[in-house]
C-alpha cells in the first residue's frame, strides 16, 4: 500500500514558466536599453553563492524557465544564451523556449568568448555586484581583454521587471548542540582568530551561510533542504564576531547561546560596517560578492584575498560529527531498506515516479527523526534516468514500465547528519546493455571505495579511478565522481570534491560522495552512490614508510545484485561487495523486523 501523508516536503508542481520567458526577456531588454546597456548577466546565485536559492533570488528561472541548480544567462539585445554544464543539457532544452534562449555548453564555452562573438563591435554588459564574486568577474574580464566589451556594475535589472517578486525568507534560527558539533563556537572562534593573526589579517568577511552556521553552532530555515540562515559576518582576530542577520529570527535562547562576543545587527548595516574596519581584511574572492570589495576599496580599507577561514576546518569533521552522521546514515539505511522491501513487492506498471518519491519520504518520516529531505528526490525511470538532476513534476510524472531502470537519488536532513544515497533499481527484467553499463559503474564505485593513496592527493588525482571501467568501453559521465557533504548542513559542501577540477588535498575527516554513473539520453540512466569519509589507512606488511589515506563508508544499504554481470567481477571486487553486504546485514538487521528483515537478509546473501 502506498503511504500518502497529508504533507510532504517535496512539491510536484512545475515552478518554471517557459512560456513567460520571451515576454520577460523583452521587458528586460527594454530596461537594458533605457540604462544604455547592451547586455545583462543573470546568474543562478544569491549574495551568499549558495547552490540553492530562496524563491526571491531565483531570477534565472523567472526569466528563462530553467530551474537547474547551476547555470547562468547572458541576455543581449538580439540573442540570449543559457550556459549549462553536462548535467542540465537535456533539461534546459525542455524548460526554456529555445527559439529565444540558446543553450550554451559550459564550461567548454567561456562567457567571454561567447560575448566577443556576439558583440564583435564591443558594448557594455551589466551585472549585479552582489551576485558575482571577484574571481568570477576576473576570469570574464581577462577573457574580454582588448575586445571592446566592458562589464558595468548596476542594480539588478531583473528585480525591476519582477512585480510579484517574493519577499526574502524569514526562517527561525536554532541552536546546534555542542555534543554533535564536537566544539563550542567559542573554541571555533578562538582557533580561527589565532589563524587570522598569524596571517596578519585584522578580520575576515564571511558570506557563506553554511560557514556562519558551522562557526556559531546554529542552524536556520531560510532555504528549503539546507538548514542555514541568510546573513553575513565579520570575524575579528580577537575572536569576536559581528553577525548581520534579521534579529527577529533569533529567539532569546539563540541570543543567550551566541553570548556577548557575538554582536547582532540587521543585514542593512553590513556594508557600512565594512567601511569602518581597519585592514587588512581577509576576503574570499571565490565566494564573497564583488560588492564587499567595492565597499572596502571605496572606504580605503585594505583587503587581502584569502580563503574563508571556516571552509577547511568545517570540512575536517570532528570525531563527534563523524559519530553523529554515522548514526544518521544507519537510521537512513533503516528507512531505505523499508522502502526497498516495499518497492520489490510492486509490479511493473503499478507505480509512478511520484508514488516512489512519496513512499520513500514516508519511510524516512517513520523514523521520527526526519527534519527535511536533503534535496528533492531524484526518481528517474526509463529515459528520465538519463537526466542526472531530474525532478519529477505533475507534468513529467510517468509510470515505471517493465524492462526499465529507476535511478533513485535521495537523502534526509536529521539533526545528527545529512544523508545522500543513490541506488539504481530494475523494473522487471532490463536488457543486456543496461546490465553491462550497471556492472561497469559498480566496478568504478568499488574501485573508489577500495582505493588507498599517499597523503597530499586531491580529487583530480583520484577521479579517473571510478571512470576506468567505463572508459574501457568508450563510455563516461559528465559530472564529478563526488561532492563534499555537510553534517546537518548542505548536502553539497566544499572545498573537497572527487572531480578532475578539484585541487584541494583530502584530509582525515572530510566527507565526500562516491557516485559514478552512466547516462544514455532518451533511454536509461545508472548511478550508484555511497557517502564515504577520509581516514588514515591501516598499515600494510612491506609498505613504504609514508602516510596513506583511505575511505570509510557511511551508507549501508544493499546494492542491487540483479543487474550485475557477476562473471565480470574480479575476485577482489566480489570480495568487497560480499563484505559490504555482510556489513549491511550486521549493522541494519537489528533495526528492522518482519518482512523488511527477511528482505535485507536475502538482499545481502553473498555472490
Amino acid at each position: 500500500m502506498i503511504q500518502t501523508p497529508d504533507t510532504v516536503f517535496q512539491s510536484f508542481t512545475e515552478t518554471a514558466s517557459p512560456d513567460q520567458g520571451p515576454p520577460r526577456l523583452n521587458k528586460l531588454r527594454e530596461v537594458m536599453r533605457g540604462d544604455g546597456l547592451d547586455g545583462f548577466m543573470i546568474p543562478r546565485a544569491d549574495a551568499h553563492q549558495g547552490e540553492y536559492v530562496a524563491s526571491c533570488d531565483d531570477r534565472l528561472a523567472y526569466v528563462t524557465g530553467f530551474t537547474g541548480s547551476a547555470g547562468f544567462c547572458i541576455a543581449l539585445q538580439k540573442k540570449a544564451g543559457i550556459f549549462v554544464d553536462g548535467r542540465y543539457r537535456t533539461q534546459v532544452r525542455a524548460q526554456a523556449d529555445t527559439s529565444v534562449f540558446t543553450p550554451v555548453n559550459w564550461p567548454e564555452t567561456k562567457p567571454a568568448d561567447w560575448l566577443k562573438d556576439a558583440l564583435p563591435n564591443g558594448g557594455k554588459v551589466g551585472f549585479d555586484p552582489w551576485l558575482y564574486t571577484p574571481e568570477q568577474l576576473e576570469a570574464i574580464e581577462k577573457g574580454l581583454k582588448d575586445g571592446g566589451i566592458s562589464l558595468v556594475p548596476t542594480e539588478n535589472l531583473v528585480d525591476r521587471i519582477w512585480p510579484d517578486r517574493p519577499a526574502p525568507p524569514h526562517g527561525a534560527v536554532r541552536v546546534y548542540p555542542e555534543a554533535l558539533a564536537g566544539k563550542s563556537h567559542a573554541e571555533k572562534r578562538s582557533e580561527l582568530a589565532k589563524a587570522l593573526k598569524a596571517s596578519g589579517h585584522t578580520a575576515a568577511v564571511i558570506t557563506l551561510t553554511d560557514s556562519l552556521a558551522w562557526l556559531l553552532n546554529i542552524r536556520g530555515s531560510d532555504i528549503p533542504r539546507n538548514p542555514v540562515a541568510h546573513g553575513f559576518a565579520i570575524l575579528h582576530n580577537s575572536g569576536k564576531v559581528a553577525l548581520f542577520v534579521d534579529p527577529t529570527k533569533l529567539s532569546a535562547d539563540v541570543q543567550t547561546h551566541l553570548g556577548n562576543d557575538v554582536e547582532i545587527a540587521p543585514p542593512v548595516d553590513f556594508t557600512k560596517a565594512l567601511t569602518t574596519l581597519a585592514g587588512p581584511v581577509r576576503v574570499d574572492k571565490s565566494s564573497a560578492p564583488q560588492a564587499v570589495v567595492d565597499a572596502l576599496e571605496t572606504a580605503g580599507v585594505a583587503h587581502a584575498f584569502d580563503e574563508d577561514p571556516c571552509v577547511l576546518p568545517k570540512a575536517r569533521k570532528t570525531k563527534a560529527e563523524i559519530a553523529a552522521t554515522t548514526e544518521a546514515h544507519l537510521r537512513d539505511a533503516q528507512a531505505m531498506c523499508t522502502f526497498l522491501c516495499w518497492f520489490d513487492a510492486q509490479t511493473p506498471g503499478s507505480l509512478t515516479e511520484i508514488d516512489v518519491v512519496r513512499q520513500l519520504e514516508a519511510c524516512r518520516r517513520d523514523t521520527g527523526k526526519l527534519l527535511d529531505i536533503s534535496f528533492d528526490t531524484i526518481a528517474g525511470s526509463g529515459p528520465h534516468g538519463a537526466l542526472p538532476h531530474y525532478r519529477v513534476s505533475e507534468a513529467s510524472n510517468r509510470t515505471l514500465q517493465e524492462g526499465e531502470l529507476l535511478v533513485l537519488d535521495s537523502g534526509g536532513q536529521y539533526e545528527d547528519g545529512t544523508t545522500d544515497i543513490t541506488r539504481t533499481l530494475p523494473i522487471g527484467t532490463p536488457g543486456d546493455e543496461e546490465r553491462a553499463a550497471y556492472t561497469r559503474v559498480l566496478q568504478g564505485m568499488i574501485a573508489m571505495s577500495r582505493v588507498r593513496w599517499p597523503k597530499g592527493l586531491a580529487g583530480r588525482d583520484l577521479d579517473a579511478i571510478a571512470r576506468f571501467p567505463l572508459w574501457t568501453a568508450g563510455q563516461d559521465y559528465d559530472h564529478g565522481t563526488g561532492h563534499g557533504v555537510g553534517v546537518h548542513l548542505c548536502v553539497h559542501e566544499g572545498p573537497q570534491r572527487l572531480s578532475r577540477v578539484s585541487s584541494v588535498p583530502f584530509e582525515p575527516g572530510m566527507i565526500v560522495s562516491n557516485e559514478p554513473g552512466y547516462y544514455r539520453e532518451g533511454a536509461f540512466g545508472i548511478r550508484i552512490e555511497n557517502i564515504v569519509y577520509v581516514t588514515e589507512a591501516p598499515s600494510l606488511p612491506g609498505a613504504d614508510a609514508r602516510e596513506f589515506l583511505a575511505f570509510e563508508t557511511l551508507n549501508f544499504v544493499p546494492i542491487d545484485k540483479r543487474l550485475i554481470n557477476t562473471v565480470w567481477l574480479s575476485r577482489e571486487e566480489r570480495d568487497w561487495l560480499n563484505a559490504y553486504h555482510a556489513a549491511c546485514r550486521e549493522k541494519v538487521a537489528p533495526r528492522v523486523t518482519g518482512a523488511v528483515r527477511e528482505w535485507l537478509l536475502a538482499a545481502t546473501e553473498p555472490l
